[in-house]
């Protein structure tokens, strides 16, 4: 195969709160939808969908997977490279996101700034 493996197509975060994230996503990433129906809203980053599905309905799509709850605590972090990650922490500020770190110069020679969106999801912002 050799288109294996391709590039990352979506990624589909389980939220409880459907309309508080498609208004987080649309008001800090500034991204317009791309689709959406009654149980997800989907949002283009660059050639990647970031679909966003009700956590009433992840079960019919992992099973025999289960869905875990949002606060039994993190197991991955999604992260955006930026031109200027000190610009886009004033901005995210602007919007009163709140960083949960950074900025800061990691050891790995890149700069990092970390926030939460409302279903718990970790942003990692870089440079």
């Amino acid at each position: 195969m050799t288109d294996w493996p391709g590039g990352l197509a979506a990624v589909t975060l389980f939220v409880e709160d459907l309309a508080a994230a498609k208004r987080f996503y649309a008001e800090v990433f500034e991204v317009p939808v791309h689709f959406e129906d009654a149980e997800s809203t989907c949002f283009m980053f660059g050639s990647t969908m970031v679909n966003l599905l009700a956590v009433s309905a992840a079960p019919e799509l992992i099973a025999p997977g289960a869905v875990a709850a949002a606060e039994s605590g993190n197991r991955f972090q999604i992260t955006l490279f930026v031109e200027d990650v000190d610009a886009v922490c004033a901005r995210l500020k602007d919007k009163g996101v709140a960083l949960l770190n950074g900025p800061v110069d990691r050891p790995w020679g890149i700069r990092t700034a970390s926030f939460r969106d409302p279903g718990g999801h970790i942003w990692e912002i870089a440079k």
